[in-house]
């Protein structure tokens, strides 16, 4: 038996070009968010994509991978600011998402810069989300103490 499921749901309507969507979360934390072709590969106007919805599983997966790292090596984070940009790119074999590029600011009582990067590493290479992505996309992270 899997641990968790969740399930998201979207009602398109319309051409690709034309067209739109509507996404919603089934545990209700989001409703009716707006979705359309445009908002991937030109403007978002106040809708989301694909890419930003990887952008932010990926960010809040590693944040908690980063946090738990950091407290079972006996150094709790007070803080950690995490973002993660997604990239779409047309290659050779169509439209796939290139990259997902972490980036970590911390507040973290008693570590250094160095073992502050190595921690945040291990965990872009141990979330879950960094495991999906894996072999399809370039997985980077920068990270600096506050």
């Amino acid at each position: 038996m899997p641990m968790a499921e969740r399930t998201a749901e979207v009602t398109w309507t319309g051409t690709l070009a034309k067209g739109s969507g509507v996404l919603t979360l089934r545990s209700g934390a989001m409703r009716e968010l707006p979705v359309t072709w445009a908002s991937r590969t030109e403007r978002s106007d106040g809708k989301t994509s694909p890419e930003e919805l990887i952008a932010a599983a990926h960010a809040s997966c590693f944040s908690m991978a980063f946090s738990s790292m950091l407290d079972e090596a006996g150094m709790p984070p007070d803080r950690l600011e995490v973002s993660a940009t997604c990239t779409l790119d047309k290659t050779d074999a169509g439209l796939r998402v290139t990259s997902s590029a972490l980036r970590v600011r911390g507040v973290v009582p008693g570590i250094d810069e160095a073992r502050f990067r190595a921690v945040a590493e291990a965990a872009k290479d141990g979330c879950p989300i960094s495991n999906l992505l894996k072999g399809n996309a370039t997985l980077s992270v920068e990270a600096e103490l506050a």
